[in-house]
């Protein structure tokens, strides 16, 4: 695949609306935010990922010669108009929360302060790549902690398409998982590539053991054994045993890795008995690996069967997020700003308090427990609101005004979490390498509460807004019911 000018990866209302501007001599500076509403997959967070190919895409806008010539022959655009997006950089700002941390529904991921015509075109794509990447990076954390670590990625063959397969090996090792199949991933990302070999080595040569004996004799440091393409527990993990044994007997250095894999039947039962064949033998250090259609739900309940698979393969439940094929994040107008600099605050309204959303120009500050680290909570504030962790404070639910928590100055930190990113179209940060994002992420996720990572019916983190912004919000309700009232 090679690399393409993504300027075009847009709806087409986006244009058209740009166009509509652009007659109309509207260009005023505007805030939206990049947000999701629902947790994929019934759990408590997300994992944000992505930023690093927004950054790509952002810096590489413009239109090609062939770009306008196309947008010509649709007959949708004037002469005019065209003759503006032949000259078109991005100039506005942009803030955004950094890959690899915990967030939650509702609060801004991502912050565009431009013109609108520019935040316009933007939000096709910005929105394709976050919520492609945080979406599989949550997914991936899900399978991670259910394993307790030790899970490659291996779903490149399952993704929709080369970009899925390749960034949402990026997104799943960012959240924790060890390495990837992927071996453009490996070579884009710098991340580690792993793998064994196919049943098909196995059915390639006459016996089972002389595939086994040949595989341990190419890669003797890496030397993990596919033993369920005839008889599992009959056939392969005894010539595997065989194998390792006559290694061990030629005074064969021990490898950095050797083990067996298993990919088919009873997992938990099999590795038990496996375990057991492998210690009598004198292997104890053995890897045992499965794959096998895992996910979370699986792996969690193999751990309670007493499996004894220290390694796990993970595809195609992983690179599809299968169980929540989309992360629903979406990209909404949330000030204008005026002649003087002002910016007038707007709001969506719906009758599903989901859609209803936040107005302003805001920031997000995270509370954490002092003594622990653990989050308390998450402030979504208006530009400009200041909070010392010196001082007592008291946050409620936006909804369920009545549920109130209240800390003591003293017992809590503050961070605000959205990071200047683009400042007047020039990239004022410097993204980290994936295995950097990688340990920043495991540290994000250690700041969750063990009850909020459960799998099934996590406790709910508290998102809510400053009293500034619940006041605000509420007022351009209010004024919105009076003018329905009044007509």
């Amino acid at each position: 695949m090679s690399r393409y000018n993504l300027t075009l990866l847009t709806d087409l209302y986006e244009l058209t609306m740009m166009q509509g501007y652009f007659e109309n001599h509207t260009n005023e500076t505007v805030v939206f935010d990049v947000f999701y509403r629902t947790n994929p997959s019934g759990g408590a967070y997300a994992i944000t990922a992505g930023l690093e190919q927004v950054i790509d895409y952002i810096n590489d806008l413009h239109f090609d010669t062939d770009d306008i010539e196309y947008l010509r022959s649709t007959g949708f655009f004037r002469e005019e108009f065209l003759n503006y997006l032949s000259g078109f950089r991005f100039s506005g700002d942009i803030y955004a929360i950094p890959e690899g941390t915990v967030v939650f529904p509702k609060e801004p991921l991502l912050k565009v302060v431009a013109p609108i015509m520019e935040a316009q075109l933007i939000e096709t794509a910005i929105l394709n790549i976050i919520n492609h990447q945080s979406l599989i990076a949550t997914k991936a954390s899900r399978v991670v902690y259910a394993a307790g670590g030790g899970v490659m990625e291996f779903g490149l063959r399952r993704a929709q398409g080369p970009d899925a397969g390749t960034y949402g090996a990026r997104a799943a090792v960012i959240a924790g998982c060890v390495g990837t199949s992927n071996v453009l991933a490996g070579k884009m990302f710098n991340i580690p590539v792993k793998g064994t070999h196919a049943h098909s080595w196995i059915m390639s040569f006459k016996t089972e053991l002389e595939a086994f004996r040949t595989y341990a004799r190419l890669y003797p440091d890496n030397c993990l054994l596919l033993v369920d393409t005839y008889e599992t527990l009959k056939s392969g993990v005894p010539h595997a045993i065989q194998v390792f044994s006559e290694m061990r007997d030629a005074g064969l250095p021990k490898p950095k890795l050797y083990g067996i894999r298993l990919d088919s039947g009873d997992l938990a039962y099999l590795s038990k008995k496996a375990r057991k064949m492998l210690d009598d033998a004198g292997f104890t250090d053995a890897v045992i690996s499965a794959s096998s259609d895992l996910d979370e739900y699986l792996i969690e309940s193999l751990k309670s069967q007493g499996a004894q698979i220290t390694s796990w393969g993970v595809g195609t439940n992983l690179i599809t997020s299968k169980d929540c094929p989309a992360f629903g994040g979406v990209y909404k107008l949330a000030a204008v700003q005026d002649a003087d600099g002002t910016f007038i605050p707007k709001i969506k309204v719906s009758e599903n308090i989901e859609k209803v959303t936040e107005p302003g120009n805001k920031v997000i500050f995270r509370l954490y427990d002092k003594e622990t680290g653990k989050i308390r909570g998450d402030l979504i504030a208006l530009e400009g609101e200041i909070y010392d962790p010196k001082d007592d404070l008291m946050i409620f639910d936006p909804i369920a005004t009545w549920k109130r928590t209240y800390l003591d100055g003293g017992t809590y930190t503050v961070r605000q979490l959205l990071v200047p990113v683009f400042s007047k179209g020039q990239c004022v940060y410097t993204s980290p390498s994936v295995m950097e994002i990688r340990e920043y992420c495991k540290k994000e996720l250690d700041t969750l509460w063990d009850e909020s990572r459960r799998l099934a019916n996590p406790q709910t983190v508290y998102v809510d807004l400053s009293r500034p912004l619940w006041e605000l919000k509420n007022h351009l309700l209010d004024n919105i019911h009076s003018f329905r009232d009044k007509k």
